[in-house]
Formats: structure tokens, C-alpha cells, sequence
């Protein structure tokens, strides 16, 4: 029997302590540590420190035997301390575990803090309490204000969200190589073989791009064969990269110039009124493109579009108009005009539909709306209270991704710049006239957005019906009105969330308010807003971020960049034509590595957490419920998938991140 193995079993507890796995998480300096039992009875001061071995670590665990403590009991609370010593003496922890040998019995201590010298950490076991019954209620008082000092909102632009001041160290990877765009598209391109592409040059024939697709890293996109299709058109409307902008249509936009008889080939014998009534016309307007900078020499539209829900239950465009006023410059395109026509119509309307998506859809109303509310976590909810277990793993590396696409992809020259009509000035004044519109209980929260819509029919799936398994998030049934209004760290919270930006605040509209003041006094509320982030952080963001290569990778798909003017009248379209407004080969080769990277998952499955924050026995079954929900709603999308022509499988759980991390 080793030396190690005769030393644990003559021990009386054994500690064992996870050093976190971040950027300079591991120390040189000494650690002390106090047990604490059920009656209030503390050891001795116990050395952590195994001769002859390097403890402490990052992303190691240590164990440590403790003699001397024989009938001690169960371990209920510690306490725990590091000196300054040692080249590093920086420390991460993210648990301490205690196990009474005798007994078995182990107490768990959740610490995800960084130490600071000479300061006793008291923590209890599971380290999940409410502000108003904590006794260390100074220790969590402290800790936000330290985390007020580095997460600090600003605004980085007229009309943008609020964002994080500076990436706190916190929040950095610990992994540089998987996060690097950079190198894993150059990666891409060698692995593909596709070098020749970076040389600039046009498209000879379709067929010349058909060429670039590869069996294996660059595979043809599902769109190659169908892009020209009415049916794909129709069907990326609602399973697309931009699902969420069709609305029912209760009476024809008033500046789009359709009439019945314009219609009447695509009704289906049927009148206006009657498609109407049927709850069977739908209808776009992205007024919101009209008169949006873009970059110089590069043209935008604003369409408006109607489409049929037609008798074999599939979403067809019916008319597109590209620009929002009538007028004899601005037709009305039909499926009845020629082909090419209407192919590049349908070609200009996605071109505005893509610098929404990428603009608001993808960016703006996930990784940037999303930031703002983890630094107003960050500074008003204690790592101990159960708010914070519950959403720590839905905004995982969040600030950390926002802070490297900005710099590579959103900044002056970069991807949007050169792949996109709108480019960054486009980009950012689109964000800007759209987040203050959005709501965190109309915008985040789906069945009431699509509700609002006119859009929850039972003959469109939107593949968002599994929000309602987020109901399991609601606070512990015993606790009453009185003891959520008593949770200063929840209504600080809120009140953050729901002050302007101009005020300092994040400016989130939709969170209750009282006496001008954003509050959350019922369960119901905060059940609202807790399920609107997480569904956000991971099913909201998957749907818009993991299509993108299917969609955008053969670039006559789903345009984002497109050349020439948008049309103004029906002239015909040749092939030639067509092939002339694609970006060249080096613009496609770019927008075909950048949408692959981004369509890469980057974290476990959603309930499959990297950090286990929630140890609470009471906690546990609830958690296991929502991943057996996930596993049976999981089976139920596979065997619709099983008949669906095309499948679609970006919402299946196993497919969606916990967070986004890309």
C-alpha cells in the first residue's frame, strides 16, 4: 500500500480543492483553511500544502488529508485564507469539497471567486442563499462592490447597448487557439485546398462556382440546389436565418402597390379577402432599411413582401417590392414575371434581409442586448445567490466572443466592411434604430412576440415550442412576494436593468416598473425575464447563428453582399446578369470560411453545463427534469425531421450551446 493511499485512510476528512481553469487562476501563496460543524465548533488551522508536490495549480484538483479531528461531525461551513507569498500568488478557486471519512458524509463549498490576500473567505455548504438570510452578508457586500469597480457599462456609439468598458480578466478564454478567427480560416482554407480562391477574380459560370464545394471542410450548402426555388424562399422566412420578421397580414401595407387582379394568378382561385380571412397571407416590411447608410458605391433596398400560405401548406412569396414608396421607378415583382427577373428580386430582397440578421437578428438582440445585462448580473447579484447558478452558465464566454467579433469582424475594414452592402456604418445605425425597439417581455420572450405576430398557427412551426421547459426556473414555491421584494440584490438588479443608458444604466424596456423605477415583485416577473435571457443565450441565439453557413455560404442564396443598383424596373435578367452582382472569388471565399467558423459550436449541449454552479439538492431533480424534457422534446423534433423535407435541425437540443460563445 503507497504512502498516499495509507495517509487518506488514516485521515479524519479529506479536503479537496478545484483550482479554476483561467488565465493565471494557479498560486505560489500559502493556504490555511478552518472547519467549521453543524454546532459552530471550528478546527484548527489546517496548512493546505502536500510535500513535495506543486499545488494549486489551474484546472488541477488537490487533495489534503486533516488528522486530528475524529469526531468532529459534519463539516456545515468553512473558512479560508492565502497569504501574498510566492512569485504568483493569484488564486482562482472554483470548489472546495469536505469529506468526513468516517461517515462518507461531503459537504460542498462552490467558491468560483478569486481569493484576495489575507482575507478569510467564510463560505457554507452549497453556498446558495438570499441576500437578506445571508450571514456573511458584509463578505457578499464587498464582492460586488470589488466587481463594480471592473465591469463597467458604456455606450460605444450613438444609440448602441450598453457594453462591457473593458473585457474584465474574468471573462478572457483560457484557450486561445479555438477562439482564434483568424488562424482557424486559414486552417480552413488550407485544409480545403482553396488557396487559389484568395487570388481575386469573377465567376466565369456557376458551374465554375459549384467547383469550390468540397465533400469534406467546405461542403455544399443545402441552398445550392434549391436557391432559386419559391419554396426555399418561402421556407427562409421561418426556418432561415431571420425567422421572426413575418407577420400575418390583416389588410395589404399601404404603400405597397398590389391589387387583386396583380395577385389573383398566385391565389389559388381564391380572393384577397378570402386568403385573408383564412389566416393564409402573410407579409414582411423592413422599413427599417429605408435610408440606411451603407458603404460608397454599393446600393440597398427596403422591401416589402406578401406571401401565401398555400393549399399544400407551404409558405410562398407572392409579390416583393423592393423599395417602400409606390411609384412607377419601384414595380411590384411576381412569380409570373420572367425568371431571371424575379430570381434577382427575390436575390435584393434577402440582400436586406441578411443586414438584418446579422445586423439585429444575430447581433445586436443576442451577443450585444445580452451583454449588457451579464455586467448588470455581475455588479448586483452575489455569486451565492441562486439567480446568479441559474444564468452563469447561459452567458459563458458571452463577453469575451463579443469583445474578439467586434475586433476582427465589426471593426473599420473588417468581415462586414468588405462582405456586406450595409458595412459597419450601415451595421451600427441599423442596430441603433432597432434595439430601441426591443423588449425583453414582447421581443425576448417568443410565444408572446410571435402571438403579438399573428404568427403562432398551428400550420407554421417556428420550432420555438420547447420555451415553456424554462418555467422550471421559478423560485423555490415556499418563498413568498415579501422575501422577492426583500431581495435587495434583485431589485438593484432591476433597477440597473431597466435605468437609460443615458442615466448609466442598461436601458432594457419591459422590466416592471415602479415609481419610475424598474422592480420585480412577483415570482411571475421574474420568471418572465430569467426565461427570456437563458432562452435568448441559447435557443434564441442558435437559431439565427447556426444556419449561417447553409444559408450564406453559396453567396447567390442569401446575398449580403450584392453588386450594381437594385432594380427599377422588370427588365430581363440573364444568367450573365445574375452572375455579375456576386461578390468575386477572394469576397466568397471569406464569407464562406467566416460563416463556417461562426456556425461551429462552441459549447456543451444546453443542459450539459461546462461549470456545475447549482449543487443544492433541492435544485438537482428540478435540473434533471429540464434535461429530460430537452432528451424527450429532442425525439420529438428527430422524428418530425424524419419527414420533413428539408429537416431542420439547429433547434434540436443536442445541437443547441448553452450560451454563445460564437
Amino acid at each position: 500500500m503507497g504512502n498516499a493511499v495509507r495517509r487518506y485512510l488514516n485521515s479524519d476528512f479529506l479536503i479537496f480543492v478545484r483550482t479554476g481553469d483561467r488565465k493565471h487562476a494557479s498560486t505560489d501563496a500559502n493556504v490555511k483553511i478552518i472547519l467549521i460543524n453543524e454546532d459552530g465548533v471550528k478546527s484548527y488551522e489546517i496548512v493546505l500544502d502536500n510535500i513535495l508536490r506543486d499545488d494549486f495549480k489551474k484546472g488541477a484538483s488537490d487533495t489534503f488529508s486533516v488528522r486530528n479531528l475524529r469526531d468532529f461531525g459534519r463539516v456545515e461551513k468553512i473558512e479560508f485564507w492565502r497569504d501574498n507569498a510566492g512569485v504568483s500568488p493569484d488564486w482562482y478557486v472554483e470548489k472546495i469539497m469536505v469529506e468526513n471519512v468516517k461517515t462518507n458524509e461531503m459537504s460542498v463549498f462552490p467558491v468560483f471567486r478569486w481569493i484576495k490576500a489575507n482575507y478569510h473567505y467564510k463560505i457554507r455548504h452549497l453556498d446558495t442563499v438570499l441576500p437578506q438570510d445571508d450571514e456573511q452578508v458584509e463578505q457578499r457586500k464587498m464582492e460586488l462592490e470589488d466587481k463594480r469597480k471592473i465591469y463597467i457599462a458604456s455606450q460605444k456609439g450613438p444609440g448602441l447597448p450598453m457594453m462591457a468598458e473593458n473585457l474584465p480578466t474574468d471573462e478572457q478564454f483560457s484557450f486561445e487557439y479555438k477562439w482564434s478567427i483568424v488562424r482557424r480560416k486559414a486552417q480552413l482554407i488550407a485544409t480545403s485546398k482553396l488557396v487559389k480562391l484568395k487570388e481575386a477574380g469573377e465567376w466565369a459560370s456557376f458551374v465554375d462556382l459549384f467547383k469550390v464545394y468540397t465533400r469534406h471542410v467546405f461542403c455544399k450548402p443545402m441552398s445550392v440546389q434549391s436557391w432559386r426555388n419559391d419554396l426555399n424562399f418561402g421556407l427562409q422566412r421561418i426556418t432561415g436565418c431571420n425567422p421572426s420578421f413575418i407577420k400575418l397580414c390583416t389588410e395589404i401595407p399601404e404603400n405597397m402597390g398590389v391589387d387583386e387582379e396583380m395577385l389573383k394568378p398566385q391565389l389559388e382561385d381564391k380572393t384577397l379577402e378570402e386568403v385573408i380571412e383564412e389566416k393564409r397571407l402573410f407579409y414582411t416590411d423592413h422599413k427599417i432599411m429605408d435610408g440606411l447608410k451603407h458603404r460608397e458605391d454599393f446600393n440597398i433596398c427596403a422591401p416589402i413582401a406578401l406571401f401565401l400560405l398555400n393549399n399544400k401548406g407551404h409558405l410562398i412569396p407572392i409579390a416583393i417590392q423592393l423599395q417602400q414608396q409606390k411609384g412607377p421607378d419601384n414595380p411590384v415583382f411576381t412569380p409570373t414575371d420572367p425568371p431571371g427577373t424575379w430570381t434577382r428580386a427575390k436575390m435584393w430582397y434577402n440582400n436586406a434581409d441578411a443586414a438584418i440578421h446579422q445586423s439585429l437578428t444575430h447581433l445586436a438582440f443576442t451577443h450585444l442586448l445580452m451583454e449588457g445585462i451579464v455586467i448588470a448580473t455581475q455588479r448586483n447579484i452575489s455569486l451565492s445567490h441562486p439567480v446568479f447558478k441559474l444564468l452563469a452558465p447561459h452567458t459563458l464566454y458571452l463577453l469575451a466572443i463579443n469583445a474578439r467579433g467586434l475586433m476582427l469582424l465589426i471593426s473599420e475594414g473588417g468581415w462586414v466592411d468588405t462582405t456586406m452592402n450595409i458595412g459597419i456604418v450601415g451595421m451600427f445605425e441599423l442596430i441603433s434604430r432597432g434595439v430601441k425597439e426591443w423588449r425583453i417581455d414582447v421581443d425576448g420572450c417568443f410565444p408572446e412576440y410571435f402571438k403579438q405576430q399573428g404568427t403562432l398557427l398551428r400550420d407554421i412551426d417556428y420550432f420555438f415550442s420547447f420555451c415553456s421547459v424554462f418555467s422550471h426556473f421559478n423560485s423555490n414555491p415556499e418563498e413568498t412576494p415579501e422575501k422577492l421584494t426583500g431581495d435587495w440584490e434583485i431589485q438593484n438588479w432591476a433597477e440597473e436593468l431597466a435605468r437609460s443608458k443615458e442615466e448609466g444604466g442598461i436601458g432594457i424596456k419591459g422590466i416592471p416598473m415602479e415609481d419610475g423605477k424598474g422592480c420585480i415583485n412577483t415570482v411571475k416577473d421574474l420568471v418572465l425575464i430569467l426565461t427570456s435571457i437563458v432562452f435568448t443565450c441559447s435557443v434564441g441565439h442558435a437559431s439565427s447563428n447556426f444556419p449561417q453557413y447553409d444559408e450564406y455560404g453559396f453567396p447567390a442564396n442569401y446575398p449580403a453582399y450584392l453588386k450594381g443598383p437594385v432594380p427599377t424596373d422588370k427588365s430581363p435578367c440573364t444568367e450573365e446578369d445574375i452572375l455579375k452582382l456576386l461578390p468575386d472569388k477572394r469576397t466568397t471565399l471569406d464569407i464562406m470560411t467566416v460563416t463556417k467558423i461562426l456556425s461551429s459550436k462552441g459549447t456543451n449541449s444546453l443542459g450539459d453545463f461546462e461549470i456545475q454552479y447549482i449543487f443544492d439538492p433541492k435544485a438537482i431533480p428540478i435540473v434533471n427534469k429540464f434535461r429530460s424534457d430537452l432528451k424527450h422534446i429532442g425525439v420529438i423534433i428527430r422524428e418530425r425531421n424524419s419527414t420533413r423535407n428539408p429537416p431542420y435541425t439547429y433547434l434540436d437540443p443536442i445541437y443547441i450551446p448553452n450560451s454563445i460563445s460564437i
